[in-house]
């Protein structure tokens, strides 16, 4: 089983517009928050959310989250 790598020890605040976005489980992606496609040959998926009015949230970006793709402060016990 892969295993994700640790993009960074902090979360990513974005300010997203409606709309369907792709959340990067690997770690992998150079367009951190965001899947790019690195996790093929992975067996990790990247996870779909959906935003349904403007808002700013924390995405996780050390990948070790239980509430994908929100960071739920995993972080800190790296």
């Amino acid at each position: 089983m892969s295993e994700p790598v640790v993009a960074s020890e902090t979360p990513f605040p974005v300010e997203l517009e409606p709309g369907t976005y792709w959340w990067c489980a690997c770690g992998r992606s150079a367009s951190q928050p965001f899947c790019d496609g690195s996790h093929k040959g992975t067996d990790l998926n990247p996870v779909k959310f959906e935003i349904s009015e403007k808002t700013k949230v924390w995405l996780c970006g050390c990948k070790q989250t239980q509430d994908a793709p929100f960071c739920d402060g995993s972080h800190k016990d790296l």
